[in-house]
């Protein structure tokens, strides 16, 4: 009788059990319609294919490219379902029965486009590139479902699909608040499944140096650490809590590495003329006046900045440049140009003597200081053309007089992005409003983390065009993409870095690969909560409310 009265609570507690608990041999099935929407969803006729442990990943031979891509899906799947595909290079067409096949298309139209066939036999991602061929991993993957099953049903289709635009990108400041190197690749891993290829580093500013550069060690050894920060939007009080840090350049080397396997390039801002008390503080003599200058423990703008009077300051610049240049290999690096306050250079003799040597002269609303940076920037410019590469800018440098060699990044609105257009400069649009994600997501934001301030809900950041209506047709294909922004002085920790971008970046991915007369809002929100489950099962912060009050004004 004993026997009896125990084995009846332990069945009670195995049903239980079996019910909390999915089963081993769950079968689920995919769904195409996932955040960036494909460009086609054509359904094909027959059964599904169907994806079980016994399925290998074919890819190409002696590519490696292609392997690294077929390790990631195979990751991609395990992590999603728990089912493991193994990976085999081949070349015969026969091996492709029953598995899934990425291969190369020369014929496909766009560079990072790509095409998803599913049939009874099996599942080929095709690209015209290793490139293409990832964004239809990326799209094969969040068509799979979340949750541990051994089976998962691919209905039979043809997916094709290519970005809008060409840039696509994210910015980090590491330079107010630093973050580590896991958290810097986790957000290239985020990027990553948002189908985004730039990553815009802000590195150097006047709250911290970031970057090792071995021939100028004070960089970081003094401009990497500020004595203090202080508490909220520039109180009075500041915590004394010495404050730094900055990246090897062996360590860039292997994030730059990271975010190249996922086809993401990155893209340095070291910030000129302005914005540089960390440089300052480590060597005075780049400064108008000689210091003594300190790593600034609050936020905003300075009267300090680099004195262009000294040619000991251009050779500094192009030191760094040259070392900067050797860690991140894409064609672009970023100079700043923002907030340059040009009271010093009034002031300054050397500046003054650099205007009047260079024969500069104001012209109408245009200082002669403010053309000293221009003609400050082109010697940047040309300096970088030289070795191959070119500058991107914030919207300031329009009232510069560069040349329209300089890519704009137009951030006081849209209408400089617009501007810079019409006069030839190709321009990245990323105006504060919405596509700064430092801002709050709802105007009630006494229960937000304390961000920047203003206001870029989740639909004002899908509802946004980059692509002015009376900008001229012929002038269009200057608009190379967009970009959001994640200024980090109220920033302080990787979760809230995540807050802030999550889930409005699934808003932006949307805008860069989708043409405007696709986009649909409400229909992105039907989408959207599949793509949370992939945030939660990475164990990423996001904010929930955004999915139930897009618009939160």
């Amino acid at each position: 009788m004993q026997t009896k009265h125990l084995l009846f609570p332990l069945l009670l507690l195995l049903c239980a059990l079996a019910v909390a608990m999915p089963m081993a041999s769950q079968t689920s099935r995919a769904d195409y319609r996932i955040v960036p929407l494909p460009d086609r969803i054509d359904g094909v006729k027959g059964s599904d294919f169907r994806l079980t442990g016994n399925c290998l990943i074919n890819y190409s031979t002696g590519n490696r490219e292609m392997e690294r891509n077929a390790q990631m899906l195979s990751q991609y799947v395990e992590d999603l379902t728990g089912i493991h595909l193994s990976i085999r290079p081949t070349l015969a067409s026969k091996d492709q029965a029953g598995n899934i096949t990425l291969a190369l298309d020369p014929s496909l139209n766009n560079d990072e486009g790509y095409r998803l066939t599913v049939t009874p036999r099996g599942v080929e991602v095709t690209g015209k590139t290793a490139a293409g061929v990832f964004y239809g991993i990326q799209t094969l993957r969040k068509s799979l479902p979340v949750g541990t099953c051994t089976t998962v049903n691919l209905p039979p289709v043809q997916v094709t699909d290519s970005p809008r635009f060409v840039y696509r990108g994210m910015h980090l400041d590491c330079s107010r608040h630093f973050f580590g190197v896991e958290t810097v690749k986790r957000y290239l891993d985020i990027m990553a499944l948002h189908g985004m290829n730039r990553l815009h580093w802000h590195l150097t500013d006047d709250q911290g140096w970031r970057v090792e550069i071995k021939k100028y060690p004070r960089l970081t050894e003094v401009g990497g650490w500020r004595d203090g920060t202080v508490l909220g939007h520039n109180s009075a009080v500041n915590d004394g809590i010495r404050y730094g840090g900055y990246y090897t350049q062996e360590e860039i080397k292997d994030i730059v590495r990271y975010a190249a396997d996922r086809y993401i390039t990155i893209i340095p801002e070291i910030d000129m003329p302005g914005h540089m008390l960390g440089a300052l503080a480590a060597y005075p003599y780049l400064g108008c006046t000689g210091g003594p200058y300190k790593v600034w423990g609050q936020w905003g703008v300075t009267d300090d900045i680099l004195c262009v009077g000294k040619d000991i300051t251009l050779d500094f610049v192009k030191d760094v440049l040259d070392e900067v240049m050797q860690l991140f290999p894409g064609e672009y690096i970023h100079i700043g140009g923002d907030e340059s306050p040009r009271v010093r250079w009034q002031q300054c003799p050397l500046c003054q003597e650099r205007i009047s040597n260079e024969g500069i002269r104001a012209q109408g609303k245009q200082s002669a200081e403010a053309l000293l940076q221009g003609w400050f920037t082109t010697q940047v410019q040309h300096y970088l053309a030289e070795h191959g590469r070119r500058i991107i800018g914030w919207d300031e440098l329009l009232g510069c007089d560069v040349d329209t060699t300089a890519t704009i990044m137009s951030w006081t609105g849209a209408e400089p992005g617009a501007k810079g257009a019409k006069l030839g400069h190709d321009v990245i649009m990323t105006p504060n409003t919405p596509m700064y994600f430092d801002h709050y997501q709802t105007k009630n934001y006494w229960n937000e983390p304390t961000a920047f301030g203003g206001c870029a809900t989740l639909k004002m950041v899908y509802d946004f065009e980059p692509v002015a209506a009376d900008l001229p047709a012929e002038m269009r294909h200057h608009i190379l993409g967009a970009q959001a922004n994640v200024w980090t002085e109220y920033i302080t920790c990787e979760p809230q870095i995540q807050y802030q971008i999550l889930p409005r970046m699934a808003a932006l991915a949307e805008l860069q690969w989708l043409q405007p007369e696709d986009k649909d809002f409400q229909d992105f929100m039907t989408r959207l909560p599949r793509l949370v489950e992939i945030y939660k099962l990475y164990g990423w912060t996001y904010r929930a409310r955004s999915l139930t009050h897009p618009d939160e004004q």
